[in-house]
């Protein structure tokens, strides 16, 4: 009989082959499986799923843990009704997208200027982060995707981007001065940084990690004098990317075949698996709701189409 470790590779191995990486969902499942294992136990027991999925601090991260195994258990359940499926929704609790930051030309400006500041002086690593942070505002980036260009990726016509989120890959264009500041760093990057093939890298040679691109961002942020919002939150590194997609929608032309194509086009240069991704935008910023409100009194008074 196969042990429930057995099964959690089988799964993923099954998962991954359409396309999943299901690096979280690894973890947990190895985790829970442990677990049940040290109890002596072969099949999926509700109760030790969610015994196990209670001992997280966090309300959403219980929620996770759960349904993860809840869903590895309806692939078990179908071959072997012993697996017992664990109510998925126990611990649910509604989530909130947070409302995103919109940065200024302004902002944007500073942030750049000031990386440009950064220590040690004569290193590479000002330039590295103001070029960073400048082509993730122009090019609306996620910041995985920022971390893990090539050198080779920039080309003559643009930027590839190479299998990010869902597995998609795509090609954008990038502005002139984009490309002439690209080229300007990756001709310092290439005399100063050793045989990595990564176009951002370290003092140590290597690739950015995810910690060291974020807490510079927020150190640079202070340094703007960018600092927390009403709510009491900071600006986050993705709001690059949420300010990108804002700025894209306000210079949405109008009428109706008009705003589809420029939505379509939107959609696949940011990379997003659907429209309703980039709709989201609509109802989350403030000024285009406005925007938008402004429009519709307009067509019912007549005025558009």
């Amino acid at each position: 009989m196969m042990s429930l470790i057995d099964h959690v590779e089988r799964y993923l191995a099954l998962r991954r082959a359409i396309g999943f990486k299901l690096v979280d969902q690894e973890r947990m499942l190895q985790s829970f499986a442990r677990r049940a294992s040290e109890q002596g136990e072969d099949h999926v027991c509700a109760e030790t799923a969610v015994a196990w999925a209670a001992e997280s601090r966090s309300q959403l991260e219980r929620h996770r843990r759960l349904s993860v195994v809840a869903r590895f258990t309806e692939f078990l359940h179908a071959e072997d009704p012993a697996h017992e499926i664990p109510q998925k929704d126990l611990f649910y609790t509604r989530q909130h997208r947070p409302t995103p930051h919109i940065f200024s030309e302004e902002d944007i400006a500073a942030i750049i200027s000031r990386a440009e500041e950064l220590g040690p002086a004569g290193s590479l690593r000002p330039l590295a982060f103001s070029t960073m942070f400048g082509l993730m505002a122009v090019a609306g980036l996620r910041t995985k995707e920022v971390i893990e260009l090539l050198i080779s990726d920039f080309t003559d016509d643009g930027l590839l981007i190479r299998e990010t989120k869902f597995r998609k890959s795509r090609f954008i264009p990038l502005h002139e001065t984009t490309k002439t500041q690209i080229e300007r760093y990756i001709g310092m990057r290439c005399r100063v940084a050793g045989q990595t093939d990564h176009l951002f890298v370290s003092l140590h040679r290597k690739k950015f990690s995810r910690h060291t691109v974020l807490s510079t961002f927020h150190e640079v942020c202070e340094r703007a004098g960018i600092g927390r919002t009403i709510a009491g939150k900071r600006p986050r590194l993705l709001d690059l990317r949420h300010t990108f997609a804002v700025r894209a929608l306000e210079r949405c032309p109008t009428g109706r075949d008009q705003v589809n194509r420029h939505m379509l086009a939107l959609t696949t240069y940011m990379g997003h698996a659907g429209v309703e991704s980039t709709y989201w935008y609509l109802e989350r910023t403030p000024q285009l709701l406005r925007d938008i409100a402004d429009a519709a009194e307009t067509f019912v008074a007549g005025g558009g189409s």
